[in-house]
């Protein structure tokens, strides 16, 4: 019966090594979740209140930078660009939503630009583009994150 009885606890010690789990450390975690994240998407656009009522996410999309397109445009319309640069009919605006909502515009030229002052251009976008609507920053993973784009602007509308 002693013999049994060593037996089947031998048999049982020897068992519970077969429940023991490798459990990886938080380092390992870490990095998988890091390889895991892709950096380059957002789960959800900046947006603006109207377009957050849209259910599909590539119509929100569109709906934000339609909108972004149209005020920058209504706002560089009024009168400073088409009178100091009537040649100037479009142009690209670097947009940066913050993760704190606040926004920058800074105006993209070619490296070769020398038509336009491109620092009196800047300086009537920072002074144009101030009462902003309100944007709600992208979003990652459930955090507020910083994005930016680059964003067509027409200026001339009309011959």
């Amino acid at each position: 019966m002693k013999k049994i009885s060593f037996l089947l606890l031998v048999s049982i010690l020897q068992s519970c090594q077969y429940f023991e789990k490798q459990v990886p450390s938080e380092k390992e975690l870490l990095d998988q979740q890091i390889k895991e994240i892709n950096w380059k998407e957002v789960d959800q656009y900046p947006s603006i209140v109207d377009c957050e009522k849209l259910t599909n996410p590539v119509q929100q999309k569109q709906c934000f930078f339609e909108f972004l397109a149209n005020t920058i445009q209504q706002k560089l319309s009024v009168d400073t660009l088409k009178i100091l640069f009537p040649k100037l009919d479009t142009i690209e605006v670097k947009v940066t939503v913050n993760s704190n909502a606040t926004m920058q515009f800074e105006p993209q030229f070619p490296k070769d630009t020398v038509a336009y002052d491109t620092i009196k251009i800047d300086s009537i976008l920072k002074i144009k583009l101030v009462d902003f609507p309100k944007v709600n920053p992208a979003i990652k993973r459930g955090i507020p994150v910083k994005t930016q784009f680059i964003l067509p602007v027409i200026i001339k509308t009309e011959k």
